[in-house]
């Protein structure tokens, strides 16, 4: 038997002033787009904000639906927005923003396994990284250089064979 860590580095700032210009107006971006999400189930408001690569800045919220599994995450609607309205364009970083109308959410939240399977699928079609950026209302900001990060021994096109 042979055991393995799997561990990646995760970048935590204090304050928003901490990031790049760019990954602040990003981070912004997902904030104010966070607002107009349509969570009247769950009351949790997410909001993402992708950069492509010719500068374009992709919004997405998160969509719920009274058919539970027919709503949609804010990650997903925004890679999936970038997809189709830039398909040739690569994802360079995602800025993802978290809040609630019952509490403050003063801890980043990550993506969920949907979301970080479809970034995933984005960051080996496109062989380059995607940095994610989260956090909730307010708190400290977490920063991690790629999806692969958070979903290490990611299914992907490698296991359908010629397909």
């Amino acid at each position: 038997m042979e055991k393995k860590n799997i561990g990646f580095e995760l970048s935590i700032y204090n304050s928003e002033n901490e990031l790049s210009q760019i990954e602040r107006e990003l981070l912004q971006k997902a904030e104010a787009t966070r607002k107009n999400a349509y969570a009247p189930y769950s009351n949790f408001q997410v909001g993402a904000a992708l950069l492509l690569e010719n500068g374009e800045v992709v919004l997405g919220n998160n969509q719920e639906n009274a058919s539970y599994p027919s709503g949609l995450c804010a990650e997903r609607v925004a890679v999936f927005q970038a997809g189709a309205c830039f398909p040739d364009k690569k994802v360079m970083m995602i800025a993802i923003s978290a809040a609630s109308k019952k509490y403050t959410v003063d801890t980043p939240a990550g993506p969920c396994g949907n979301c970080r399977q479809s970034i995933a699928e984005y960051e080996q079609k496109q062989k380059t990284p995607i940095t994610i950026i989260m956090r909730g209302e307010k708190g400290k900001i977490y920063r991690c250089n790629s999806i692969s990060e958070l979903l290490p021994l990611a299914f992907n096109n490698s296991f359908l064979g010629d397909s």
